[in-house]
């Protein structure tokens, strides 16, 4: 096919490309000068190997041009590196209308590629990555990069490339912003749902993988992708039940929406409502996730503490984190201290500790459990003595850095009196004897009577 060489070296115009077949395969091999194209070949080849520098020389683009003249079919190399010249001539250029001249060569680099190589899904996902990278703030090519982004999604299934997913988010908000009222919730919701399940598809199979760091990486771009969906459309709990719930209750296996409600219900705190429950077990039936069976074990622990403590022993399983590792040891101490064992409770607190140190909400429950101990521990012969352990509280509630609780534990503190009652000073180190807590506090006393 010839082309208009000046066109597409110097002006990047866009002109009519008529692609004849989705299926066309570079196998024209070499055209009848051989020894030319070889040359033009190596001329580019050459360029991309020494980088962008090499780059601004004339004969690289006009080889390029010349073997698309000539052999359009030649290999997809012809088109890879093509597509590497011009991106980064247009990276690099300052001047906005030669920058501009770049990439619409660039744009018809790909497209020449899909007419004469095919490879169609490939292609596209190249071209939107490289379309938004450039445009993506171009009030005027909006409309164009939604349209493209929109067919990338409709022939690319679970396929599409990484760099295309939170990119299309970023496409549909650039549209709502400038062209308010252009689009229905409903349309937004509809591509929101295509992309989700893409990014949800590739998390499953990067979990079947045991690749642990592109899970994070696919969670990481889900949550931004929320993040601009509630900036377009009020995603709170009253419009999960308007709008969500039917179709959920209609179609109770439908993962992608049990997910969206899961979310959506526990961001605006609404989690305590039935059918947050019913699409976190929705999921769970399906996917056994680490974040997801401790939100179970936590909605029963108030109802159930035999679930919730089932929810978290399986937790266990999946957390690899040592925060999560810690946060699920306290969550079982929990279980523990309302099911009436504190040493138990405390135990689990402690390996809490032992598996992130940072985790100062193990401290905080360590002094829960001796602020309750005060009875249990009471021996009813020495107020000073009874005491103790509210000394105890006060030293984990420090490590806590709760100052509420740490207030609550001063005002137990034995007084003056008590301890000289005991012929006690206050310095002194003293063992709790009598009860469970078995710790060793100093002495302090609550201030003036």
């Amino acid at each position: 096919m010839k082309i208009q060489l000046k066109q597409l070296a110097f002006t990047g115009l866009a002109f009519s490309i008529a692609v004849s077949s989705a299926f066309a395969q570079c196998k024209g091999g070499w055209p009848e000068e051989k020894k030319t194209a070889e040359e033009k070949v190596a001329v580019f080849s050459d360029a991309v190997k020494q980088g962008t520098a090499a780059f601004d020389d004339l004969k690289v683009r006009g080889a390029i041009l010349w073997m698309i003249a000539n052999a359009p079919k030649w290999n997809t190399k012809l088109y890879v590196d093509a597509a590497t010249i011009y991106d980064g001539l247009a990276t690099k250029e300052a001047d906005a209308t030669k920058k501009k001249m770049f990439i619409d060569s660039l744009m018809i680099i790909y497209d020449l590629r899909l007419q004469n190589c095919g490879d169609e899904v490939n292609v596209l996902n190249r071209k939107a990555s490289s379309n938004v990278k450039y445009n993506i703030n171009n009030k005027e090519k909006a409309p164009e990069l939604l349209a493209m982004f929109d067919k990338v999604y409709e022939i690319s299934g679970n396929n599409v490339n990484d760099n295309n997913l939170e990119a299309y988010m970023s496409v549909i908000y650039v549209n709502f912003l400038i062209n308010k009222g252009s689009m229905t919730e409903e349309q937004i919701l509809s591509r929101y749902d295509k992309l989700s399940a893409v990014i949800d598809a590739k998390i499953a199979k990067a979990q079947s993988e045991n690749k642990a760091a592109d899970v994070e990486k696919y969670k990481k771009i889900k949550a931004n992708v929320d993040d601009k969906l509630i900036k377009m459309v009020k995603v709170d709990c009253k419009f999960v039940k308007a709008n969500l719930e039917p179709k959920f209750r209609a179609n109770p296996k439908d993962l992608g929406l049990a997910k969206k409600i899961f979310k959506f219900m526990l961001e605006d705190n609404c989690a305590d409502d039935p059918l947050w429950l019913d699409a976190a077990l929705a999921i769970h039936e399906v996917e056994k996730d680490c974040g997801l069976a401790k939100n179970l074990g936590k909605r029963m622990i108030a109802t159930d503490l035999a679930k919730a403590e089932g929810f978290f022993k399986e937790a266990q399983s999946l957390c690899t984190g040592a925060e999560d590792k810690s946060e699920i040891l306290v969550l079982l101490g929990a279980v523990q201290a309302k099911n009436g064992n504190p040493v138990a409770a405390r135990d689990l607190f402690r390996q809490a500790l032992a598996a992130s140190a940072a985790n100062k909400d193990a401290y905080e429950k360590i002094g829960d459990l001796y602020m309750n101990a005060g009875k249990e521990c009471s021996k009813m012969k020495s107020k000073a003595e009874d005491r103790l352990v509210y000394l105890a509280a006060f030293d984990m509630y420090v490590k806590s850095g709760n100052q509420q609780k740490i207030n609550a534990a001063r005002a137990q503190f034995p007084s003056v009196t008590e301890l000289f009652e005991l012929n006690w000073k206050e310095g002194e180190k003293k063992t709790i004897t009598q009860c469970w807590v078995g710790e060793t506090v100093t002495l302090r006393t609550r201030g003036k009577e």
